[in-house]
């Protein structure tokens, strides 16, 4: 009987170590981030939009156990960036276009229209061999309401694949998304109604994906990462005075053997406080064999005179109010 013991307790250690390796085989590995119920939270290649003092999350639900025929997208909210409340799987879609097994929908991005007083969700849809490569519209009424498919288009008739949004200062609304065949990816306007894609500002010559936008101090900051599939590589950073350019040449914005601390940009959120201005770098952390547990980094970066750094991920704390950024005892190597 001991030896049975011994056996299964050597096995059992055997399983731990493996999960712990297979889960923290990056060397920056983020911490679950849980929502109201204590469920991890699904809003994967997301984007954040403020209602109001509140901000709203969308992403990727991933969930294991889901209706394999449906693509979902999950909502939540939290007034401080810290504290998040589930408020509905706000996307529960099934195959619109006919596109057949394996197909998706990554990077859902929602924006708030005032002249037609609609939510308009954006996102990448495809096939599995992503050759449809197009951007998908879902409308609501609500902010975190059921959202009805509307249609699919190449914007400006170019490929699409990866998306990001960004809205200015001045509440113009832009989509930036990757164009594989002119090898960059394009920063364009969209139409008044938010139903199209209406105008091209910039088409970066570089080829990149994860496309994420702030303007900041004068300046705009556009981030992307290289085409590497899911594997992390390291993001980089180009300024430009005018949406329209030049833009200046790449740079990384971390030491490239770090490749962004194992994660992707999705997206750049400011937060403008009553004291100072912070932009967060918000990427993802991707499993590809259990998306359902890909990671979330966020991170304030260091940013102003044309220069952008995202520093060693540490634990920190934002008052939305102010703006103020306070760092905690590392959280990571």
């Amino acid at each position: 009987m001991r030896i049975t013991i011994r056996v299964l307790a050597a096995l059992l250690l055997f399983v731990l170590v493996a999960s712990i390796f297979y889960f923290s085989s990056r060397t920056t590995l983020a911490p679950v981030w849980l929502d109201n119920r204590g469920k991890p939270i699904q809003a994967h290649g997301g984007g954040i939009l403020k209602v109001g003092d509140e901000f709203f999350w969308f992403g990727e639900d991933r969930t294991q156990g889901l209706d394999p025929t449906r693509k979902y997208v999950a909502c939540y909210s939290s007034k401080d960036l810290s504290h998040w409340t589930f408020r509905n799987q706000v996307l529960k879609l099934s195959d619109p276009e006919n596109l057949g097994p394996g197909w998706l929908v990554e990077r859902p991005k929602v924006f708030y229209n005032e002249k037609t007083n609609k939510y308009v969700m954006y996102l990448h849809l495809d096939d599995k061999s992503y050759k449809f490569a197009r951007v998908a519209i879902a409308v609501s009424n609500t902010v975190d309401g059921d959202y009805h498919y509307l249609k699919s288009f190449r914007p400006l008739d170019m490929e699409s694949r990866d998306i990001g949004q960004f809205i200015d200062d001045d509440g113009t609304a832009y989509l930036i998304f990757e164009s594989r065949p002119t090898k960059g990816f394009v920063i364009a306007k969209l139409s008044d109604d938010y139903l199209n894609v209406e105008k091209q500002m910039s088409l970066v010559p570089k080829p990149l994906e994860g496309g994420a936008l702030v303007h900041y101090d004068g300046l705009y900051y556009v981030i992307g990462s290289h085409l590497s599939g899911w594997t992390p590589n390291s993001n980089v950073y180009a300024t430009s005075p005018s949406l329209e350019g030049p833009w200046t040449e790449f740079k990384d914005i971390a030491p490239p053997e770090k490749k962004t601390y194992d994660s992707q940009s999705s997206m750049l959120l400011k937060v403008v406080g009553d004291k100072t201005t912070t932009v967060l770098f918000m990427a993802d952390q991707w499993e590809p064999k259990a998306l359902w547990d890909s990671r979330y980094l966020w991170m304030p970066l260091e940013i102003g005179d044309g220069k952008l750094h995202l520093p060693p991920p540490k634990s920190w704390a934002i008052d939305v109010k102010t703006g103020v950024v306070t760092y905690k005892n590392r959280l990571w190597n």
